[in-house]
């Protein structure tokens, strides 16, 4: 059986846990017609959408695109000058180590080469990136159950907490890269 991170059960069981809440709130609103079970409802619907979205879009590029074969040396996984300043201002280097990691055993050293685990931080970067443009699919909810400024708020907190992890990757691969060559130049 493959390992879980505390992580992955988190995502996963607060998935299962708000799509069970959609349902009992939904039923019991039908039948009560009590306000606060409707918004309870659109809390579990919203929440629900937050992370399993996020799972199917991890699911879907690592297993059907097989995105971790990136090419790192792409212009789109390159650190710009602008990034390296905005990554010290944001002090990158000191919270990125309390950060959870969904699959740490794409990254374990003792696993994969360095080519890998750069690869695995392309691949990551791309699955938080997807997630920053679908965080804002829950503003067409607002369409249907009204509350946009509720949906404008939870789609900007889901889109920032991606992004943390796109800035994560795009910090940390410049260092892995130098390793790499490092460990070419001493073949």
């Amino acid at each position: 059986m493959k390992y879980k991170s505390t992580f992955q059960k988190i995502m996963w069981n607060t998935s299962f846990i708000s799509f069970v809440g959609i349902v009992v709130f939904f039923v019991l609103y039908h039948f009560t017609k009590l306000g606060v079970l409707y918004s309870l409802g659109i809390t579990a619907l919203t929440i629900f959408y937050h992370f399993a979205i996020r799972l199917l879009i991890g699911e879907f590029v690592v297993i059907k695109l097989k995105v971790n074969k990136a090419d790192y040396r792409h212009k789109w996984f390159q650190q710009t000058e602008w990034e390296k300043k905005l990554y010290k201002t944001l002090k990158v280097k000191k919270w990125k180590a309390n950060m959870p990691t969904y699959s740490p055993d794409e990254f374990d050293i003792k696993k994969h080469s360095m080519e890998e685990i750069v690869q695995a931080t392309c691949q990551s970067e791309i699955v938080h990136e997807l997630n920053v443009v679908v965080s804002f699919v829950p503003l067409l909810f607002a369409l249907v159950f009204d509350s946009f400024f509720v949906f404008l708020i939870t789609s900007l907190a889901a889109a920032c907490f991606d992004l943390v992890f796109v800035i994560m990757q795009r910090f940390n691969r410049p260092r892995l890269v130098r390793m790499i060559k490092y460990e070419e130049k001493m073949r």
